[in-house]
Parts: C-alpha cells; sequence; structure tokens
C-alpha cells in the first residue's frame, strides 16, 4: 500500500464536500502539473491518503481518504466549457489524469503546517519543502504513520 498527501483549497473543494458526495465518493480531478500527474498515475486502488487544505486561513491536514478508483483520462481536459480544459489534450493521447477517492474520516483538528514542522519524522515530508506547490506528492510508511499519531492525539 502507498500513502499520498492531496491538497485542494477549501472553497474550491474541501473535506465536506467529499463527505457530502454520493457515496463520499468523487473524481480527484484537474491536476494540471505533470509530476502531481505521474503521482496519480502510481496511485493503485486502496492506497490511502490525507486531504489537506491549502490556501485557506488554517491550512493543514484536515482528514483521510482512500483511492478508490486508479487513473483514468481525467474528463475535464476535454471539456471546454470546464475551468480545466487543456486544447491540447487529445482523446487518443490525453495528457491529464484523475483518480476517484471516497471519504474515510475528518480529523477532530487540523493538522497546521507549524505542527507539521514540529515533527522531526516528518522533516523530508515534501510539503514542507520550501517552494514547494505540487497538489500531489507521496508519504513514506513512517510519515504516514506520525501525523495519525498526531491526529489521534488531538
Amino acid at each position: 500500500m502507498n500513502y499520498w498527501l492531496l491538497k485542494s483549497e477549501p472553497d474550491v473543494f474541501g473535506i465536506d464536500d467529499l463527505a457530502d458526495a454520493p457515496q463520499r465518493r468523487t473524481a480527484w480531478d484537474g491536476v494540471r502539473n505533470y509530476q502531481a500527474r505521474n503521482f496519480m498515475r502510481e496511485m493503485r486502488r486502496g492506497d490511502e491518503a490525507f486531504f489537506y487544505h491549502s490556501s485557506c486561513a488554517r491550512p493543514g491536514i484536515v482528514g483521510r481518504m482512500r483511492i478508490a478508483r486508479e487513473a483514468y483520462p481525467d474528463p475535464t481536459q476535454f471539456d471546454p466549457d470546464d475551468p480545466h480544459f487543456d486544447p491540447r489534450s487529445r482523446s487518443d493521447a490525453p495528457r491529464w489524469s484523475a483518480v476517484d477517492v471516497e471519504f474515510t474520516e475528518r480529523f477532530a483538528e487540523t493538522i497546521t503546517l507549524p505542527r507539521l514542522r514540529e515533527e522531526p519524522e516528518l522533516a523530508e515530508m515534501l510539503i514542507l519543502r520550501r517552494g514547494n506547490r505540487l497538489s500531489v506528492t507521496p508519504l513514506t510508511d513512517t510519515q504516514w504513520q506520525a501525523v495519525l499519531a498526531l491526529a489521534e492525539a488531538s
């Protein structure tokens, strides 16, 4: 099993939106960074992920989700009315991928970026690196367990 951290702005799509989605499941689409896309293509059904709220008053990890469907062509790339439309993408050679995610749990408290920085086990976590803006990043088993411990302590 692999572990991931997926970021979204809560005013666009937050953990409550996922919890309220039909069957508590939805597509994680609109990712338009090649490295993040490649990470999504590595995801396997059953992998676990943390949901991170970014660009908000209190950024941080707010809960957990599971990968419910492996990477497939992101349909938003073909829709000219969608803000993630990519006119250079072709149906016979799609550039972008989506995965389906399902809600697992909302944490009692947000695990904030400053709190994450306090943990030595998380020092190499990609989200903590200066200038990292990737919306999808892998986590090690040690990082996953350290964040779970923080969630359980709150």
